[in-house]
């Protein structure tokens, strides 16, 4: 019983190591709780290592707005991802569901073409995410393409641009043998540059990391601040300074740390973006538009 209401509970969260920085930052804060330590044994021995007036080095209250806005850059990049993504499920069942209802059927060949376009669809979204994963295409367009077009795939650098201009040619014959009007096709093609801008979007936030010399100088701060800090409170807390001096650590490394992980949203960490689960929205959302009535063709 007691188990049931820990689990899911506040504590619960807060003593969970999975999605946590823990597991990164435990050795550098254990290291630096080892020098605190040995900062407070010299000066135990009698070793002139207490200057207070280090403080003036670096103040806290810099590296902490360092540290911040460090922070909210990588948020900001996983919540734009976020957007995109869901933009991209919204615009790909709002296409879905236009291909589905405004191309109409006037052969038997049709139907198999207006498949194949909404599968292309459901696989412009997998394709999207193995490339912004930097992973090879897989088996998980096997059952959206067929096999063709699969390996034509494989031989391109960017495999859901490739599937949006198969699209996009496919709206572009139905309009021209009149199974889809002007006004409609200028709207599906509308919605296609949609998808198409935030699929740049996302290749923007993993092609533009963090600016280097800004991770190097923060993280060298942060070094000095860690080191310097025993000196500063040794003379105070005595045999406590190591301990405090870990927790301040862990603080400082933990949100470095947090805004690294996040800074690119689109891998496969737990605190990343879950694009399959996303992927699989997707998929769900067109096979259950193909399950509507399709247009007909005009009585003559």
């Amino acid at each position: 019983m007691m188990n049931q209401l820990f689990k899911g509970s506040w504590l619960h969260l807060a003593f969970t190591l999975r999605g946590s920085v823990i597991p990164n930052v435990l050795p550098r804060v254990i290291f630096v709780g080892i020098f605190g330590l040995i900062i407070t044994v010299l000066h135990t021995q009698g070793v002139p290592i207490f200057f207070p007036k280090l403080e003036i080095l670096i103040p806290s209250i810099l590296l902490g707005l360092l540290l911040v806005f460090r922070t909210n850059t990588g948020y900001e990049r996983f919540w734009l991802g976020r957007q995109a993504w869901g933009a991209i499920i919204g615009i790909c069942s709002h296409l879905a569901r236009q291909i589905w209802v405004n191309v109409e059927e006037k052969e038997p060949q049709d139907r198999v073409n207006k498949v194949a376009a909404m599968y292309s669809i459901a696989a412009f979204a997998v394709a999207t995410k193995q490339y912004l994963r930097r992973e090879p295409i897989n088996e998980e367009l096997e059952n959206l393409l067929i096999k063709s077009r699969l390996e034509k795939i494989t031989l391109v650098s960017n495999p859901a641009l490739e599937i949006a201009l198969w699209i996009q040619d496919y709206l572009k014959e139905q309009c021209n043998q009149n199974r889809l009007n002007i006004h409609d096709f200028q709207s599906l093609q509308q919605l296609l540059n949609s998808v198409l801008d935030k699929f740049g979007l996302c290749i923007c936030i993993l092609m533009t990391p963090q600016p280097r010399a800004y991770t190097i100088h923060l993280r060298q701060l942060t070094l000095i601040y860690c080191f310097t800090l025993p000196m500063r409170l040794v003379g105070d807390f005595g045999w406590l300074t190591s301990p405090i001096i870990a927790i301040i650590a862990f603080t400082l490394f933990g949100i470095e740390e947090i805004a690294l992980e996040i800074e690119n949203p689109f891998g496969r960490d737990y605190n990343d973006i879950p694009l399959d689960n996303l992927c699989d929205v997707i998929i769900n959302e067109v096979e259950g538009v193909m399950k509507l009535s399709p247009k007909s063709p005009k009585a003559s």
